[in-house]
């Protein structure tokens, strides 16, 4: 194998172990990329998703509020964030750790950046999911406590 195709073959293995899901959507946002992460979570196989809306896939995604968070992405180049405390989740993925967990669902971050083509037009973007479960989880227990104790506080007074 020359050096050239093992470097692909990495960049692949890598793109699907990572855990962090990846999707590239075109502009008629369909799915043109899967990666394991998405695959594991949804439990849809790329095959399966490959040249699908995402909003049938999905229909929990609100349409035309994903639309507006993606214009700039596709028109203006540039990156569009989704945080947790705008929105929970923009796929539903159940928590994939419901023991440890106190979660039912996985709370997500989500960065979209556009994948420019050789001729400078946006034609796709990608869509980066992270997992903040943990994240949201110790911020909602942290604001849980600080409710108590100042209300521990108000009835000492």
């Amino acid at each position: 194998m020359n050096e050239e195709m093992q470097e692909f073959h990495w960049m692949m293995t890598l793109l699907q172990n990572v855990d962090v899901g990846l999707v590239v959507l075109n502009r008629d946002y369909q799915v043109k990329v899967w990666n394991g992460f998405m695959e594991s979570h949804s439990g849809l196989l790329p095959s399966h998703v490959r040249d699908k809306s995402i909003f049938e896939l999905f229909p929990e995604i609100n349409e035309d509020w994903f639309r507006r968070k993606c214009w700039p992405v596709f028109d203006l180049k540039s990156r569009a964030f989704i945080v947790w405390e705008q929105t929970t989740y923009l796929i539903r993925f159940p928590n994939y750790r419901p023991i440890t967990g106190s979660e039912e669902v996985m709370y997500q971050n989500i960065v979209l950046s556009p994948i420019v083509s050789p001729t400078g037009e946006v034609d796709a973007i990608c869509m980066m999911i992270y997992d903040v479960t943990d994240v949201a989880a110790g911020k909602k227990a942290l604001e849980s406590a600080q409710v108590a104790l100042n209300e521990t506080l108000e009835l000492q007074e």
